[in-house]
């Protein structure tokens, strides 16, 4: 399967939009009027500026609670808005040139969902749209534990019909692609039926499955999609610069190599369901290094919002553990201290390099030098090459270029080194990093 040509240059800035808002937590009563789809909206001009060319969505549909249990998938969730507060977010992302990825819940919905109380009630054709409890045949089977997410019957032709048809109708309705939730509970053999009928029609859409574990390239070779969310890679950097093994990192990195031989992945350093990267990292030094990694290997990088600021939050594994990651935003701009400023300013440069250099949208790296807390790698593709230094010790690290075959390199980007400089050998700070074009 071939992803659409525009995925090649395509930066993610993603939003929860109910807790963005203030949506949730919240009473889930009916619209009172505010539209607050429309403060998302407002902050559209900041992705311009931070230098995305998409916004990805989180649900927006109907829901009970957090979004992940769908009540009507054809409509707005009433905590946002209405389908005007749709349209103007759509257009206005697309006058701006953001593209505009939404977040599908099609492994189960929630215990509003029309069907399910069609079928408590006993009506055959819709108790045949979800599947009996192992444990409990006189109960519907539910998603991970999880009471009020009761799992589709992926085996039934009305449930595939009713996916395709939801899918379509809101890529008809200006969406440029789908990021399909918990698509690594789905049979493959679903989505194989389900994703051709979609494309047939759209074929210009992108569809990226969430899957954390097992083999990416075989989820996507089996089940049809064109991505697949980069947990492995997530996982390494932050556990490597915590750790100081950049063994774990390059491993990971090898790994990401083979993934890109098939598709190219989504990366990221954050999103609505893990720990905010800067609360994640134990030295606060090393946030640059982990959006450096993030923005010189191949793959379709996402920024999850709040973090080009430096915002902190654990995730807890209790109720309303979320909560602390899906924060409410304001107005824009927001109010930062000169951290905050700073880390901003580096996403905007790291942003705009990646732009600079669209190939490294299927770069392979290959280690250059490493050990455990020192690491050169090389970023290649298209006979093109960067060279990217990381450096987590306590000692400035020399890096002579000749050693490792490059005469000499310009120094890109980097913590304590002058932009434009070119030489032989270079001196990476302590816990800093380099990025150079070798010559």
């Amino acid at each position: 399967m071939t992803a659409p040509g525009w995925v090649a240059h395509a930066i993610w800035w993603q939003v929860y939009p109910l807790g963005f808002v203030g949506a949730f937590p919240a009473d889930p009563a009916p619209d009172r009027g505010e539209h607050r789809l429309r403060r998302v909206t407002a902050w559209l001009d900041h992705a311009v500026t931070l230098g995305a060319s998409g916004i990805a969505l989180g649900p927006v549909f109907a829901s009970r609670t957090h979004g992940y249990d769908t009540t009507d998938y054809y409509r707005i969730d009433p905590r946002l808005g209405d389908d005007s507060d749709f349209d103007e977010l759509v257009a206005a992302a697309h006058d701006r040139g953001l593209r505009v990825l939404l977040d599908g819940v099609f492994n189960h919905v929630g215990i509003d969902f029309a069907r399910y109380r069609a079928a408590l009630d006993g009506d055959p054709a819709a108790v045949s749209w979800f599947v009996r409890s192992r444990r409990d045949p006189a109960r519907f089977a539910t998603f991970e534990g999880h009471d009020e997410l009761i799992t589709l019957n992926h085996d039934n032709d009305e449930v595939a019909d009713h996916v395709a048809a939801v899918m379509a109708h809101w890529l008809r309705r200006g969406a440029d692609g789908w990021r399909l939730d918990a698509a690594y509970a789905v049979p493959a053999s679903f989505w194989a039926r389900v994703l051709p009928r979609v494309r047939a029609a759209h074929p210009d859409a992108w569809l990226v499955a969430e899957v954390i574990h097992g083999d990416y390239s075989a989820a996507v070779a089996e089940a049809g999609f064109d991505s697949v969310t980069q947990y492995e890679l997530w996982k390494a950097i932050w556990s490597a610069l915590n750790d100081g093994n950049f063994h774990e990192l390059d491993w990971a990195l090898q790994r990401h190599n083979g993934f890109l031989d098939a598709f190219a992945p989504l990366t990221f350093v954050g999103n609505h369901d893990v720990t905010r990267i800067a609360t994640q990292l134990t030295d606060s030094r090393h946030v640059a290094h982990a959006l450096v990694v993030l923005m010189t290997t191949g793959g379709v990088p996402s920024i999850y919002a709040g973090d080009e600021f430096g915002c902190t939050g654990l995730k807890e594994e209790r109720g309303g553990g979320d909560d602390a990651i899906r924060p409410e935003f304001g107005t824009p701009p927001m109010p930062v201290d000169a951290t905050g400023a700073e880390l901003f300013g580096l996403h905007q440069f790291l942003i705009g390099l990646r732009r600079r250099h669209p190939w490294l949208h299927t770069a392979r790296t290959t280690a250059v030098l490493l050990e455990n807390r020192r690491y050169l790698y090389r970023s290649d593709a298209r006979n093109q090459t960067l060279l990217v230094a990381l450096n987590l010790t306590d000692d400035p690290m020399p890096v002579r270029l000749p050693d490792f075959g490059f005469p000499q390199a310009q120094v890109l980007a980097g913590s304590g080194a002058p932009a434009a400089q070119t030489s032989a050998e270079v001196l990476v700070p302590a816990h800093g990093w380099l990025i150079l074009a070798p010559h």
